[in-house]
């Protein structure tokens, strides 16, 4: 085979063998075939697309190019939650705990954040104490015991999507719906999940700003799940606002410990009852999503959850006392508020405007050697459709230096108030 072969039959519409699949990219992840003529064939995939048996291919080939991890020795049906990334996303630090206590287990490998705040390993780390570099048998030994772990994901993790990526971050050919939905779902294959859930946010804070392309994703990636021998499922949920109202690794703890004890707001808690229905179910655990919402609205209510969530920070040495008492973690120095221009009502909040504000805090990566502030963020006051008076505090910026201007001045940016009060926006799309 010939590399310039692949490149001109995708060029011209037509569908790969799953050996000319396999060979572009053990050719390219053995250095064999060159950035121009992967790029080529990249931008060939961009215009022409792939077939969903294609797509499941690939999928496999880039999975199969690293590390696969054997989950087998962990007892019963291990599903795992992929979110496409929003800003204010905590649902991983509630669905975790919340899904173990219903006796499903979670061993979660996750990453470190670029871009508005850190990902989950980074929230985490905001509990003093708490670590993820654990090895493979203690983390088997971790999930088989309490139902839950997560660790930093391995470095040699479908490395031929790491390597993939880069390139198509530099060649124009990212937003690619074949491309997106491979380079996730090998990921999630690779660190072998019995079964997925997706989380694919649609909205100004999302990757997909347009509904048809979240549905497209999400339909391409249950497409792969399935054709590869994994239940897998999908909800569209919207990201035109901030999920909930803390952005910022500390500040993101508090409100799932907040959302734990049946205190938090009404979107995020929303939001993790309808993942982890899906997960409960996934796993065999009952038959409806009505019977598994009630579990987990159970282990909310008689405190299961968060006694999970308490044995799992201790258990990779965290300082579990942080739950009772959430004082004792990272915080900022200065609050200082943002106050309303106008009356009226929350019309809309740009949710990449307050993610954006909360990085130049220091609350996230605008590169990948940057140093995350864990302390620092926003938490915001209102919310689309509530009521606001000129003055009023629409959100409070934490903040470790005492000019936080062009963070305060982006956070009203990100705020529009109209005279009157808007209908109201679901939150599950699709």
């Amino acid at each position: 085979m010939r590399m310039v072969d692949m490149i001109e039959k995708k060029r011209n519409g037509l569908n790969l063998t799953p050996e000319e699949i396999r060979f572009v990219i053990d050719g390219y992840i053995k250095d064999e075939i060159p950035d121009y003529q992967m790029s080529a064939f990249l931008m060939a995939v961009y215009f022409q697309g792939m077939t969903a048996e294609e797509t499941a291919e690939l999928t496999m080939a880039m999975a199969k190019s690293g590390d696969q991890i054997d989950l087998s020795k962990i007892h019963g049906v291990k599903v795992d939650k992929h979110s496409t990334g929003g800003v204010g996303d905590t649902t991983t630090l509630i669905l975790a705990p919340l899904v173990a206590a219903a006796g499903v287990p979670v061993a979660k490998m996750s990453g470190r954040g670029l871009g508005h705040t850190g990902g989950t390993i980074d929230k985490l780390e905001a509990v003093p104490g708490f670590h993820v570099e654990v090895s493979e048998e203690q983390f088997i030994g971790l999930v088989n015991k309490n139902k839950l772990a997560v660790v930093g994901q391995s470095g040699n993790l479908a490395p031929a999507d790491k390597k993939i990526y880069s390139l198509r971050d530099v060649t124009a050919t990212v937003n690619s719906i074949p491309l997106i939905a491979s380079s996730i779902m090998s990921k999630k294959i690779a660190a072998g999940a019995d079964a997925i859930v997706l989380d694919v946010k649609v909205g100004s804070g999302a990757f997909m700003k347009e509904m048809k392309d979240a549905e497209a994703l999400a339909s391409t990636m249950v497409e792969i799940g399935e054709q590869v021998g994994r239940k897998t499922a999908a909800v569209i949920s919207d990201m035109n606002q901030p999920l909930g109202y803390a952005v910022g690794n500390a500040l993101e703890v508090k409100e799932a410990i907040d959302t734990l004890k049946g205190n938090g707001p009404a979107d995020l808690y929303e939001l993790c009852l309808v993942l982890g229905s899906k997960m409960v179910v996934l796993a065999g655990k009952v038959q409806t999503e009505a019977e598994a919402r009630a579990m987990l609205e159970e282990a909310i209510e008689n405190g299961k959850a968060l006694e999970v969530f308490k044995t799992f920070l201790s258990a990779q040495g965290g300082d579990a006392s942080v739950v009772d008492h959430p004082e004792k973690l990272p915080d900022a120095k200065y609050k200082i508020p943002v106050l309303s221009e106008a009356d009226g009502f929350v019309e809309g909040i740009a949710a990449d405007e307050i993610g954006t504000a909360a990085m130049l805090l220091g609350a996230g990566r605008a590169a990948k050697d940057s140093v995350i502030d864990l302390s620092v963020g926003i938490v915001l006051r209102k919310k689309i459709g509530n009521e606001v008076k000129k003055d009023e505090p629409i959100a409070i910026i934490h903040s470790n230096t005492e000019d936080a201007a062009v963070s305060a001045r982006k956070v009203l940016k990100a705020f529009k108030i109209s005279s009157r009060r808007p209908s109201a926006v679901p939150l599950i799309k699709g």
